[in-house]
């Protein structure tokens, strides 16, 4: 299997990282912001880094996609191009539908991959509790495991979890936390 890394800034948010095989998303990071080099670390990285002074870091500091425009004018957005640019206009408030994104989800249980459907269809902007959406998926008293796919979901946005709140408050959001969670709610505007 032949994996290709893309790494993507959002403005205001950090980096993000997609993981493809092919056209298929396999994985994605939300964008976070990258960690300060300082005191020991960068005597560190001086260290072991073969471009001391940070002539070359982990990530771009831009996103590795050409600018859509220019995509648009040679008349192909490849997918992985496609994916980098919804990412953009998300993170700069636009409304984005990622329903037609293909992910690698084929070792997922009947149960996650109905979870997963339901989640894709809550929309921009709308909230769900994680019992509305155990129903919605068939499995109305399950809303604990929709909490756990919520939680192991690899494809944040693709399927939206944050759009899943808990029936007394917002809820968890992994190691990124409820206020990015809040935040994302916000960028959607859903006050929570």
């Amino acid at each position: 299997m032949s994996v290709t890394r893309v790494a993507y800034t959002a403005p205001g948010w950090g980096e993000g990282e997609l993981w493809f095989e092919g056209r298929t998303l396999v994985w994605h990071e939300l964008p976070r912001p990258r960690p300060s080099r300082s005191g020991l670390d960068t005597a560190r990285r001086r260290q072991t880094d073969p471009h001391p002074g940070g002539a070359r870091s982990r990530h771009p500091s831009r996103s590795t996609i050409p600018a859509e425009s220019a995509q648009e004018r040679n008349g192909t957005v490849p997918a992985v191009q496609r994916l980098v640019h919804m990412l953009e206009r998300y993170f700069r408030g636009e409304p984005v539908d990622f329903s037609g994104i293909e992910v690698a989800f084929d070792d997922q249980t009947p149960f996650q991959q109905a979870v997963a459907g339901a989640l894709r269809a809550v929309p921009w902007g709308q909230i769900v509790s994680y019992r509305e959406l155990a129903g919605a998926a068939g499995f109305p008293d399950a809303q604990r495991a929709a909490g756990t796919f919520c939680a192991h979901n690899r494809f944040p946005l693709v399927f939206p979890c944050h759009r899943v709140v808990g029936s007394q408050g917002i809820g968890g959001y992994g190691s990124l936390g409820v206020d990015y969670k809040r935040r994302l709610l916000g960028l959607e505007g859903v006050a929570f």
